[in-house]
């Protein structure tokens, strides 16, 4: 049983769902009644950005939409991570509410989907991410997760517990989006 829930999670160029940030996303999602999808790929050489776009968005599309039938839910979650951030678009155009974990937001389709987005999203990231913009992410969404010093796979320096712990608070931001998204009582309380 769903409860009418569900999400796609979308790798990144080289970080697969198995990967803590999306494992656990997934989880989330999951033990909240959600049915989830796992994107698996090789993403292939391209010669252009918008045929790496377009590749990225059929791929999320087709997921979603084979969920979203699954669950009978017509906007699934999309969790995407880097290289996922790409489907942006997609997710904008059919308003669908994503989690978005070190988006490219150096990506101006990206970054223009975010702007036009109606659906809630939420964006976490890292200051020493290049493909980072702290301050773009705050103009867009409310829902924001910025990790001082953590870079594009949300790893801080010093021990190994510190991006433990990084893990912990995106873990949480994850399921405190999901339950505003998806409450018990079936009301929303996201905007």
């Amino acid at each position: 049983m769903t409860g009418g829930r569900a999400a796609v999670v979308v790798p990144g160029q080289a970080y697969s769902t198995d990967g803590p940030l999306l494992m656990y996303a997934a989880m989330a999602a999951e033990r909240r009644g959600g049915l989830v999808r796992r994107i698996t790929w090789t993403v292939p050489e391209f010669s252009a950005d918008d045929q790496e776009r377009a590749w990225v968005a059929s791929q999320v599309r087709e997921a979603a939409d084979a969920v979203g039938a699954a669950a009978g839910v017509a906007a699934p979650v999309v969790i995407g991570k880097s290289l996922g951030s790409l489907a942006a678009p997609l997710a904008a155009g059919r308003s669908l509410p994503a989690v978005w974990l070190t988006p490219l937001l150096t990506d101006e389709p990206t970054l223009a989907a975010l702007w036009q987005a109606t659906a809630p999203c939420l964006l976490i990231g890292g200051t020493a991410d290049k493909a980072w913009d702290g301050e773009f992410a705050r103009s867009v969404t409310p829902h924001v997760l910025e990790i001082e010093g953590a870079d594009h796979a949300m790893l801080v320096p010093g021990p190994l517990a510190a991006s433990a712990a990084v893990l912990g608070q995106v873990v949480t931001a994850v399921e405190d989006f999901l339950d505003r998204l998806w409450p018990p009582d079936g009301h929303p309380s996201l905007s």
